[in-house]
């Protein structure tokens, strides 16, 4: 068992991790090795609470399949442990974000002394702006 956070907990049984092979550069080992990782996690087998499943939908963007299967690509290492252990860390760290409610904005009124001193600094700017015109003469 895999702790999310205090209310959920996911069974590593329900992740599963194949491996194929990575692109990019690797030399003769990147066509002849499986190293990169690919995680399949569906999302139905664990009990989320409704807020939270539509903020995994989002977060997860196009990771997530229509059937709520979240699949994750991991070849940022050269070995296979690594790549797994990556994969396995970045979907709790995706869970993890889901499961936080955002904190609701209170709207807000500028306080007296922030509104002095913004019209202060465009009174010194405007000061400072209409100087530039003023033509010198010098005779």
């Amino acid at each position: 068992m895999m702790r999310i956070s205090r209310d959920l907990a996911i069974d590593a049984d329900d992740i599963d991790i194949s491996f194929v092979r990575a692109s990019g550069p690797g030399g003769q080992n990147v066509n002849k090795l499986a190293t990169a990782a690919q995680l399949r996690f569906d999302t139905r087998r664990i009990a989320l609470p409704e807020d939270a499943a539509a903020r995994l939908d989002r977060l997860a963007g196009q990771r997530m399949t229509k059937d709520g299967v979240i699949v994750i690509h991991a070849q940022r290492f050269r070995t296979q442990e690594r790549n797994r252990a990556d994969a396995i860390d970045r979907l709790l760290e995706l869970l993890r974000e889901a499961m936080v409610r955002p904190k609701p904005r209170r709207a807000t009124k500028p306080t007296f002394g922030s509104k002095q001193r913004r019209l202060e600094g465009k009174k010194r700017r405007s000061d400072v702006k209409a100087k530039r015109n003023t033509a010198r003469f010098d005779d």
